[in-house]
């Protein structure tokens, strides 16, 4: 196998515009179920490619090198501007945006200096306080700090973010949601 064959990909640019063109064709309604599925299949295919790349590190076919680099490649592609026509689609793709960066800050944080001590509740309330204090560069510490509790395997309770009032925090937490269900359930979302 020569070295070209053995690189594995785990996001494209490509598979981005695929969604972000299927987007394009849809009449978004987040009222909608099926427009509300279709946002959060987004959001879950780029959770499920970090959870790719964490793998591909636990069973050593990539270095830690490789996967900080790549979880950086996804995040680069995933929230990169987008321009659409309509206002309302930019805004929906904006709130997926938001809803990943905790997914790639704490992927590349597990990968680098490995999980956090403590608890998952406990880093989302504190997060949650800081938010309330307007203090944001410190409620996204603490929500990358429950985002390497996740992919260690804690679980993240739902009905603590339902109690949660609606915000960044909130929005963040939603991406850990989706980051904890692809590192139980890597499978590829269909575009189609």
């Amino acid at each position: 196998m020569t070295e070209d064959e053995a690189v594995e990909t785990f996001y494209s640019e490509e598979r981005w515009q695929n969604w972000l063109d299927r987007l394009a064709d849809e009449d978004l309604d987040p009222e909608n179920e099926d427009s509300a599925r279709l946002l959060l299949n987004l959001q879950d295919d780029a959770a499920i490619a970090i959870a790719k790349v964490l793998a591909a590190l636990e069973d050593d076919r990539i270095d830690e090198d490789r996967a900080v680099e790549e979880i950086r490649d996804v995040s680069d592609i995933v929230l990169a501007e987008v321009s659409f026509d309509d206002e309302d689609k930019v805004m929906l793709i904006d709130g997926v945006q938001t809803s990943l960066v905790p997914v790639f800050y704490a992927a590349e944080e597990f990968v680098v200096g490995g999980v956090v001590e403590g608890d998952v509740d406990e880093f989302v309330h504190a997060a949650a306080d800081a938010e309330a204090d307007e203090d944001l560069d410190a409620a996204l510490g603490y929500v990358v700090q429950a985002g390497t509790r996740v992919i260690d395997g804690e679980r993240l309770d739902m009905e603590l973010v339902e109690e949660l009032e609606y915000g960044l925090v909130s929005e963040w937490v939603n991406g850990l949601d989706s980051l904890q269900s692809a590192i139980e359930d890597p499978e590829v979302v269909e575009e189609d």
